[in-house]
């Protein structure tokens, strides 16, 4: 896995009519980790949904090799992993993970595999069976986390992963991402926790803007 060159040229984002974000720029290659932070209200949500293709930049440009993520296929853009998590409640485990496979066309006994490998990877296995509705908030974070490297995207992009869990299972999560980098993945993760932020190749500090600020200030690349 060699993940496509990730691009935000100019990015700017509104809501509810008024600008969010403006001039969000930087360039994310293959094995490197993108942390996105901020205080609250500053964006960085709605550019992690921008840069998964879920919705369009009001200004500028969103790239992956060199083509807009909205206009590539669902199954072509980088993979979220929302914040909310995105999980159907009346679904097992498996079968959350299993679901984004099937979209994916991948072969029946594929299928069974990675969702064994993964939800045993994340401290699952005893649980894969069991409803969403019967997890706990930390065992939905893992199943959503499970779901999104199952896919094998080159392009993962994560809100708060590890906001959920206890230290140890934080800790499992991170070591599975710097597998996921070191085998060619580029990663944006949003967070305000040091040891996501500590592991980052580049952090891109956004800014919340005034109330009345018609032109929100930039945030800042390092």
């Amino acid at each position: 896995m060699s993940a496509p060159e990730l691009r935000a040229d100019s990015v700017g984002l509104d809501v509810a009519g008024r600008r969010l974000l403006e001039d969000v720029s930087f360039t994310l290659g293959a094995g490197k980790l993108l942390v996105l932070t901020g205080p609250s209200g500053s964006g960085k949500t709605t550019l992690a949904h921008a840069l998964a293709g879920l919705r369009r930049p009001d200004r500028g440009a969103i790239t992956l090799a060199g083509v807009a993520v909205t206009e590539l296929s669902l199954t072509a853009r980088p993979v979220l992993v929302p914040q909310d998590f995105a999980l159907v409640s009346v679904l097992s485990a498996t079968e959350s993970v299993a679901l984004a496979l099937q979209v994916r066309a991948v072969d029946r006994g594929e299928i069974r595999e990675r969702c064994a490998h993964w939800l045993g990877a994340l401290g699952l296995a005893s649980c894969a069976g069991r409803l969403v509705s019967e997890l706990s908030g930390g065992q939905r974070q893992r199943v959503a986390i499970a779901r999104a490297l199952a896919v094998g995207a080159a392009v993962i992009v994560m809100d708060e992963p590890t906001v959920e869990l206890d230290p140890a299972n934080r800790a499992l999560v991170l070591s599975l991402l710097d597998e996921q980098l070191a085998h060619g993945a580029a990663i944006v993760v949003v967070s305000h926790e040091s040891d996501v932020i500590t592991r980052a190749d580049q952090v891109y500090d956004l800014v919340a803007p005034a109330d009345d600020s018609l032109n929100p200030p930039p945030g800042s690349y390092r």
